[in-house]
C-alpha cells in the first residue's frame, strides 16, 4: 500500500467566488484559507499547492464579533527609530475595507514560500463587482458562518 501524493501537474484548480456581506471575520478566513491550500479537496498535500482560486465581494460588509471593531489593533514598523504604526480595526476598515479580511486569511496559511504562493490565489473587492468573469467562478455558499 502506497500513500497518494498529488502532483502540480495533474491539479484542477477551480474558481470560487463568496460574498462576504454579513460574514464574521474569523469563521470566514477559515473557509477561505482551507480553499486556498486545497483542505477541502481528497487529493491534499501539505507540501504541493493543491488550492483553488477565491474571489472574495463585499469585503467592506464584514463583521466583528464582540466589541472587536474598537479593540483590534493591526500594527507595523516603518523601520525608523519609534517607527511603530498601530490602527484600530474601524480606521483601517474606512481606508483600505480589504486589509483586514487580507490579514485574517494570510495569518492562517503558512508562512513560507508555500504560503505566498498560495495567498496569490486570493482575490478580495470591497464592492460587489469583480473583474474575473473570464474565469467562470462557482459561487459558493458557505453555511453555518
Amino acid at each position: 500500500m502506497s500513500t497518494f501524493m498529488a502532483k502540480k501537474e495533474t491539479i484542477e484548480r477551480k474558481w470560487y467566488v463568496i460574498d462576504a456581506t454579513d460574514r464574521v471575520v474569523g469563521r470566514l478566513a477559515v473557509a477561505i484559507a482551507n480553499i486556498l491550500r486545497g483542505k477541502h479537496k481528497p487529493e491534499y498535500t501539505p507540501h504541493i499547492d493543491t488550492g483553488d482560486f477565491v474571489i472574495v465581494v463585499n469585503a467592506d460588509k464584514v463583521k466583528f464579533t464582540g466589541k472587536k471593531w474598537e479593540t483590534q489593533t493591526y500594527s507595523w514598523y516603518t523601520r525608523y527609530p519609534g517607527g511603530l504604526k498601530t490602527h484600530v480595526a474601524k480606521d483601517i476598515a474606512k481606508r483600505r475595507p480589504e486589509f483586514i479580511l487580507e490579514q485574517a486569511v494570510k495569518r492562517m496559511v503558512p508562512r513560507n514560500r508555500l504560503g505566498r504562493k498560495q495567498m496569490t490565489k486570493l482575490k478580495i473587492y470591497a464592492g460587489p463587482t469583480h473583474q474575473h468573469q473570464a474565469q467562470q467562478p462557482i459561487e459558493l455558499k458557505l453555511e453555518n458562518l
